[in-house]
């Protein structure tokens, strides 16, 4: 098995080995050294990187290093047994997101549901047929690749999102910008679910109605304020289920910026306009923005003009209606 050396290889020089940009990670977690040869000589034919672990503590700690992108994994092992290999996977927020399709010789009804309820989406029977994992894997890394795409494009467009399950309140997977955002605004990490997003959580799967669009929680930090909003349940609705929550942070910075941008405004036209939406007269704005309230008038003046208005009404009810399309949730 040619790349077997790289289930023994410290993490950094593990990393290098690794094309990701090319080929699927695969982990191969057996006990029995031919069940290993077999499907690792046909995963790596069909272009795979495979890594492989013997037992469940070294399951465990290959995939926190290496977060492979999905998991074959050995239901009945000497020690830890595939199926605590499994809850102890889904349990931690680095690696709950990773496919795991099981092996079992094991076909009573028992053990397969037991194999779906800690985590598997997929199981195949011994004796392995290689063409057939080949097939399950390829439904499920598709599906993986497409949800890890979506989860980079929030983050990209400044949106993060977590995961959050009810029955017990942990937080079982986060993008990076939601691990900062969660940081910074309420100094906890994964696992931990911040307190009042939870009980928000709760409220609303909790409520006789549920409704279709429910309230959205904001905490203000200064000049930034940070919104969460329910998308959608995903996995079992048993006790409550899994939730993916929409973060977006949206400061007084951002949003000036963003009046700038829509009407080809001065930085310092597109902050006097911020304020006339807040409803500021000029004297306060002039406080504000550190100039005279003379000053302020003639800023406005060619705002107006830019906008094609005559009143701070017009403009302000102008530039409002751009803000709530590219901030949803701001409020003026």
């Amino acid at each position: 098995m040619k790349n077997s050396l790289q289930s023994t290889l410290p993490k950094p020089m593990l990393d290098r080995t690794l094309d990701r940009a090319n080929s699927d990670v695969v982990l191969i977690v057996d006990d029995v050294p031919d069940n290993l040869a077999v499907l690792h000589d046909a995963l790596d034919e069909s272009g795979y990187t495979v890594l492989v672990a013997i037992n469940g503590e070294a399951a465990l700690q290959r995939a926190a290093q290496v977060l492979p992108d999905i998991i074959l994994l050995d239901a009945m092992m000497p020690g830890m047994d595939g199926f605590e290999v499994a809850r102890r996977l889904k349990s931690l927020p680095q690696t709950a997101h990773i496919p795991i399709v099981f092996m079992t010789g094991l076909t009573e009804t028992e053990h397969l549901v037991a194999a779906l309820a800690c985590g598997g989406v997929d199981y195949v029977t011994k004796p392995i047929k290689p063409k057939e994992v080949l097939a399950r894997m390829a439904v499920h890394l598709q599906g993986a690749r497409e949800k890890r795409q979506a989860r980079s494009a929030l983050d990209a467009f400044g949106y993060a999102s977590i995961t959050v399950r009810v029955s017990d309140g942990k937080l079982m997977w986060q993008t990076p910008l939601a691990r900062d955002l969660l940081m910074r605004y309420y100094g906890t990490d994964a696992p931990a679910t911040p307190l009042p997003v939870l009980a928000w959580l709760r409220r609303h799967v909790e409520a006789k109605e549920v409704l279709a669009e429910p309230p959205r929680l904001s905490i203000e930090q200064g000049a930034h304020r940070l919104t969460f909003r329910l998308h959608q349940q995903i996995g079992d609705s048993e006790g409550g289920g899994d939730w993916l929550i929409i973060m977006q942070e949206v400061s007084d910075d951002s949003v000036i910026e963003a009046i700038a941008l829509s009407f080809k405004l001065t930085p310092r036209e597109a902050e006097v306009l911020y304020w006339v939406i807040k409803g500021k007269i000029n004297r306060d704005i002039a406080d504000i923005v550190g100039s005279s309230p003379m000053t302020v008038k003639k800023h406005l003046e060619r705002v107006f003009a830019k906008l094609g208005v005559e009143t701070r009404t017009a403009a302000a009810a102008m530039a409002m209606r751009r803000i709530k399309q590219l901030h949803p949730q701001f409020e003026g």
